[in-house]
């Protein structure tokens, strides 16, 4: 009886803690990523011109998916992203640029998002865009000029419709709408501080 009522407590234990460091991450990532001293805001319309660094093809917009392996909230964009890549492929030249200090190889990151697209380990083009966090999405028009720079969604696992930024500014532009207006929940950085995962 007394082993009985140890294993309880003890997986009672077990239990609250994984409960608890579950909350603890998820209440983390829900705040806006720290901006740092060095940034250097890059507003929607300026001209980014990455022809020598995305080998993209012409007549194309350009999607930037920003993504670190080690960031958890990277991971949880998994499906979201891999969905827009499928849905729009064809019309739009996707790239992912990895933003971390690790060593990886082109393989392994498409090996860890499923999808067989360019990656670059140019960090630059994260400056350029104006991101500071993973995940982030920046899509460039055929002018080369930024159409969205931010979040993928509201929600840190990209369940929200409503809020899919991303797919929303991919929509707007192929309907060749003007640059939209974005509320703070698409544009303020949500994620893991770039190079190092330390949020």
């Amino acid at each position: 009886m007394y082993r009985i009522i140890l294993l309880s407590a003890w997986l009672m234990f077990l239990f609250v803690l994984a409960s608890t460091l579950f909350w603890y991450n998820d209440w983390v990532y829900r705040m806006p990523t720290p901006v740092p001293a060095y940034y250097k805001s890059v507003s929607t319309g300026t001209k980014i011109d990455l022809s020598t660094q995305v080998n993209a093809p012409k007549g194309k917009p350009l999607f930037i998916h920003f993504y670190n392996p080690a960031c958890p909230c990277s991971r949880f964009n998994k499906n979201h992203f891999q969905s827009l890549v499928h849905t729009y492929g064809k019309s739009i030249h996707f790239v992912v640029v990895v933003l971390s200090d690790e060593q990886y190889t082109r393989q392994y990151i498409q090996e860890k998002i499923g999808l067989n697209i360019p990656v670059l380990f140019d960090r630059s083009i994260a400056a350029r865009c104006g991101v500071y966090s993973t995940p982030q999405a920046a899509l460039i028009d055929t002018n080369q000029q930024l159409y969205y720079r931010g979040n993928y969604n509201a929600s840190g696992y990209c369940s929200d419709k409503k809020t899919a930024y991303a797919k929303m500014a991919i929509d707007s532009l192929m309907q060749s709408r003007a640059i939209l207006k974005w509320d703070q929940l698409a544009l303020k950085a949500y994620g893991c501080t770039i190079p190092v995962c330390y949020k």
